[in-house]
């Protein structure tokens, strides 16, 4: 099977490739390659390819610049996946695009159902559901649209590396405790996805995230103590549970964004990882690299 992989190089993108199955031939492409919100390249790449399938892992992800970038953030988040999904119906391919949890407004306490009512707080989560409509509205059945939440990996910039950037050049550190949501391996969610991929039932909206919630400070002070214990940090720093509001931010995020996982667990046949294994198994990746 020959699947086209948008956004190749970030931190989705790295895991697909390298987790893709046998016998699949992947065609990556990344934006120095391929500009997917130009119609005209997009069609011509998708004949020239001919691909079964396309997964589109590239997104703008800068949450808080959207707020002023407005146009570029709605040119990747909403256009591109729409000329891709256009695309992929002109050559009957199957297209899993990737979304996220900010589509939700986060005022409800419990996790929220691939059919709950969306209501996003910020630029961002608007342009993402603007592309979750768009793919859904040209393709139907031949979609599936996979939300998830907090993604890292040991490439790329995340949240992951940059505590650890500041827990080994701080004193302390103020992390955000009541925004709580589910922390995500990429390699996690790509093994997720090439599942998917194989499963024709799966379609329509579903969600994925590793297992567990936590806010963003009990995953820093989960980071430093796994750090430690792999040599990846030299000495603990005091991590300080701080509300939002001692941190403004342009962009607003969810309180509370946690996924129902449930009806796409049950289409794989298993759950996903709890996410303090995915930090353990992500951290010993990126303690095998070090020098």
């Amino acid at each position: 099977m020959k699947v086209l992989v948008t956004g190749a190089n970030g931190q989705l993108g790295t895991a697909l490739r390298r987790l893709a199955p046998a016998g699949v031939d992947v065609v990556t492409a990344d934006v120095q390659e391929l500009d997917i919100a130009d119609a005209a390249q997009v069609g011509r790449e998708m004949r020239r390819i001919g691909p079964a399938l396309v997964i589109n892992a590239a997104a703008y992800t800068q949450v808080d610049k959207a707020e002023s970038d407005r146009e570029a953030a709605f040119r990747v988040n909403g256009l591109a996946p729409r000329l891709l999904a256009e695309a992929a119906a002109a050559q009957k391919a199957h297209l899993i695009h990737v979304s996220t949890d900010f589509v939700f407004s986060g005022d409800r306490p419990v996790p929220y159902e691939p059919d709950a009512a969306t209501g996003p707080l910020s630029v961002y989560g608007e342009s993402k559901l603007a592309g979750e409509q768009a793919v859904l509205a040209a393709l139907g059945a031949a979609a599936t649209v996979v939300r998830t939440s907090w993604l890292y990996a040991a490439d790329g910039r995340n949240f992951v590396k940059t505590m650890l950037s500041l827990m080994a050049t701080r004193d302390s550190i103020g992390v955000v405790v009541d925004q709580v949501g589910s922390p995500t391996w990429a390699s996690s969610l790509a093994r997720a996805i090439w599942d998917m991929a194989r499963n024709p039932a799966i379609h329509g909206i579903q969600h994925w995230a590793d297992e567990g919630v936590a806010s963003w400070y009990d995953f820093a002070v989960a980071i430093q103590e796994e750090a430690l214990a792999r040599g990846l940090l030299t000495r603990a720093i005091p991590v300080q549970a701080i509300p939002a509001s001692a941190y403004p931010t342009p962009a607003r995020r969810p309180r509370y964004s946690v996924l129902d996982k449930s009806r796409t667990a049950s289409l794989l046949g298993y759950r996903p990882p709890h996410w303090r294994q995915s930090l353990r198994n992500m951290l010993d990746e990126l303690a095998a690299a070090s020098p």
